[in-house]
């Protein structure tokens, strides 16, 4: 076997450890909790199923990788709760250093490829990020909405806390932010989330 699909097939059976970092969102009705790589799946599905309501035209193949990879970072990371203000502080630290060590199996053109695709998501500037973020917060929150707010109630999360998160949807998908906010509306009546 030559060294570059040597290192191609070591990422990838790296990727699989993606399946063994669990988050704290739950699948819809009650589940268990997802794993990172069932959230990425969702998302890029969901991605290309929601994308004419992505605010600018993007190029969807796009969007997609960054869906899938965007999280790959917490094999070494590991997943940091969207509400877990202590743990966010480090997050960026932490992940920088995983995407040196995890991207590095790949041959060199596909790192540098892969590097500026992660780092082309957390800038969140192109119409590509933006409509991918939208996903990433979206997902949860519709899987969180299955479960009667569940997790935001477990983990004593304030509806401002959830629209801080969300107004990244916003910059993706004006239609995408409009279901949310009606989402959070719903689950502010039904007592899941506080105002606070």
């Amino acid at each position: 076997m030559d060294e570059r699909i040597a290192k191609q097939i070591a990422f990838a059976l790296e990727l699989d450890k993606e399946k063994s970092v669990f988050r704290q969102t739950h699948l819809s009705e009650h589940g268990r909790n997802e794993n990172d790589a069932e959230h990425a799946w969702h998302m890029a599905i969901m991605a290309y199923l929601l994308k004419e309501y992505s605010n600018e035209p993007v190029d969807i193949a796009r969007v997609m990788i960054m869906c899938l990879i965007h999280d790959v970072v917490e094999i070494d990371a590991g997943d940091t709760y969207a509400y877990d203000f202590k743990g966010l502080e480090t997050q960026k630290a932490r992940e920088d250093a995983a995407k040196e060590r995890i991207f590095s199996l790949l041959p060199e053109d596909q790192k540098a490829e892969f590097i500026a695709l992660f780092d082309e998501f957390e800038a969140n500037e192109t119409p590509e990020a933006k409509f991918a973020h939208s996903m990433d917060n979206f997902q949860p929150l519709i899987l969180n909405n299955s479960n009667g707010g569940g997790d935001w109630k477990e983990h004593n999360v304030t509806a401002k806390s959830v629209y801080g998160r969300q107004s990244k949807t916003r910059l993706g998908s004006e239609k995408i932010y409009e279901i949310t906010d009606k989402i959070i509306q719903e689950n502010i009546r039904k007592g899941s989330l506080p105002e606070g």
